[in-house]
């Protein structure tokens, strides 16, 4: 079935639970509301703890003697492991059982977190450095099990708005984003390096009994389809690098934007949180919008990742701003660029997750589990790919040639070759 409804042209009629789904009313059933309550949790604790690192690592990194390219690369390795488990996962997903893997993921995941916490005692040098890459790393794998196993679930929970219900669900993941930097920087500021992590660790570990409890066991017959025979179909090979694009743009400031800020504008590390707000807010606002449309419109999808891209391109060469520009860089102009940035990646992500999954029951792919967790396993590793490249190209080019010149190469380069891309597949849309 594709996300307006209709059932898919491949499709082989699907298990029990999806054509009752089908049938299911308006109003949410009690098994739907677990799952959004049981997905809402996961990922507003797990964001906000992902994203503590951004206002004081880098600074606490380089205190350690750690460069600014290997400060990149312990962001970054985050996203190369995420992307290996999300393939992994999403393939035996239906072995594993999805309540087990969300379960155990966010369990391994506050684990880890909390242990991040104990790093400032590692001596300097090369222990912290191999310490920080096995932690992110742990972290990274738990991490992927749990939303692959979430995107599943939601997937098989809500198959005729699964843009509409991501989207929603997109503003917990704001939200985490939004609450994470600010708080992470402000404990940090006030009790010092270890508090945030544990703290956060601790609200992560605490949504374990809430899950056990509610969340329902989804079961499912393997598929005989691949990860290959999905990514080669050709609009999932550019969905797919719409994906990489999008990731790697936010990723790309996660090791320097902080820095930047502290750089230039001379703020507090407590203060310095909020710059990320703007991002993530507008993303977690703009969300629920563009998944709501994207359900409503699926032949709309095309333009909203087109749009996407040449607004976010515009936003890159504007952070620094460029210096070809010759604006000069201000703190409101940096923040606005921000808002309207996280309202381009709505536009463009939303979309993608739908649509992949629409094509593959277009091209013959089963309804049930086995399929869901393909397509997230997919979502999951294009995101890991951009993830990876972000962070390492983004510490290694601020390293070389400062923040406005990173920025707008960044930017331009992914809006330029995406909406290229968009063009020559304009008649498979």
């Amino acid at each position: 079935m594709d996300a307006s409804g209709s059932p898919p042209p491949g499709g082989t009629g699907g298990d029990d639970h999806t054509r009752t789904a089908r049938e299911t009313p308006r109003r949410l059933s009690r098994e739907q509301l677990f799952v959004l309550i049981s997905a809402a949790s996961m990922n507003l604790s797990s964001m906000m703890a992902y994203s503590i690192l951004g206002p004081f690592f880098p600074k606490e990194a380089e205190k350690k003697g750690v460069s600014d390219t290997t400060i990149g690369m312990i962001f970054g390795c985050y996203a190369l492991f995420d992307l290996l488990s999300s393939l992994v996962f999403g393939k035996y997903l239906v072995y594993i059982g999805a309540k087990f893997m969300f379960i155990a993921g966010i369990f391994v995941s506050g684990g880890v977190t909390i242990l991040f916490g104990v790093l400032d005692q590692v001596p300097d040098g090369p222990i912290f450095i191999t310490m920080c890459f096995l932690v992110r790393i742990v972290d990274a794998i738990s991490f992927s099990a749990a939303i692959t196993a979430s995107d599943s679930i939601l997937a098989k929970a809500f198959p005729n708005n699964v843009a509409t219900v991501l989207g929603s669900l997109e503003v917990f993941s704001g939200l985490g984003l939004v609450l994470g930097p600010p708080l992470g920087g402000f404990l940090y500021q006030s009790f010092g390096y270890k508090v945030p992590f544990i703290f956060l660790g601790s609200i992560v570990l605490l949504m374990i009994p809430l899950n056990i409890c509610i969340l329902p066991n989804y079961e499912s017959d393997p598929g005989e389809h691949s990860f290959w025979k999905l990514v080669t179909v050709p609009k999932v090979g550019f969905i797919s690098f719409v994906i990489i694009s999008f990731s790697s743009c936010f990723g790309f400031l996660d090791p320097i934007l902080s820095l930047f800020v502290l750089q230039k504008f001379d703020l507090p590390a407590g203060y310095v949180g909020l710059v990320f707000l703007g991002l993530a807010l507008s993303y977690a606002i703009s969300s629920p919008l563009f998944g709501l449309l994207s359900d409503k419109m699926p032949h709309r999808r095309k333009w909203f990742l087109v749009f996407g891209n040449l607004i976010t391109a515009g936003c890159y060469m504007l952070l620094g701003p460029a210096p070809v520009l010759h604006i000069e860089s201000q703190l409101w102009l940096l923040v606005l660029i921000l808002v309207i940035n996280g309202i381009s990646a709505g536009m463009s992500v939303i979309p993608t997750f739908p649509e992949i999954l629409s094509c593959a029951y277009e091209n013959g792919f089963e309804e049930g589990l086995s399929t869901l967790g393909l397509v997230s396993g997919l979502f999951g590793a294009m995101w890991s790919v951009g993830a990876f490249i972000g962070p390492m190209l983004g510490g290694f080019l601020y390293e070389k040639i400062g923040f406005e010149w990173a920025a707008a190469i960044q930017g331009t380069s992914n809006g330029l070759i995406l909406s290229s891309g968009a063009l020559k597949e304009k008649k498979k849309f």
